[in-house]
């Protein structure tokens, strides 16, 4: 990870990023989750026991996508929450069928990285949806002190 992608051309237009603009800021493993769908394996990411309070932003471009207050505990192996930032207003679905049956993958709408997918499994006194996200698609920001 080395010269960091132009922040003007990130904010302006996070889709025109290049995948080699991309392979200088992401690791590896970062790269491989975000730009080419991949999944992170069961209970090895960073914030799938992580409760603290704060937001949680994408990865690639900073942008937010869920809150700590819906956060909670399914035991599916990676982060859960019951509803994204503003119903979605910065999450894109798209139908997923490649593992041959249908799923609704979840990217950002900013700059398209793919974050993980969504079911209808969660919470029934909430949203009833559980979005499963990869830990390496996205970063805690925590809440600031109220002092």
């Amino acid at each position: 990870m080395s010269s960091p992608i132009d922040k003007e051309k990130l904010k302006k237009n996070p889709k025109e990023i290049s995948d080699e603009e991309w392979k200088k800021v992401l690791s590896p493993d970062e790269y491989h989750i975000t730009r080419e769908a991949g999944t992170e394996p069961k209970f090895s990411g960073e914030y799938d026991k992580f409760f603290k309070p704060g937001k949680y932003n994408c990865k690639c471009c900073g942008i937010d996508l869920f809150l700590s207050d819906n956060k909670f505990d399914s035991g599916c192996g990676w982060p859960a929450f019951d509803e994204s930032v503003g119903q979605d207003k910065n999450i894109i679905r798209l139908e997923d069928n490649s593992y041959g049956y249908m799923r609704t993958e979840v990217r950002c709408k900013n700059c398209n990285a793919h974050l993980g997918h969504v079911f209808d499994d969660g919470p029934k006194k909430t949203t009833g949806e559980r979005y499963c996200i990869n830990s390496l698609a996205i970063n805690f920001q925590p809440e600031e002190s109220k002092t």
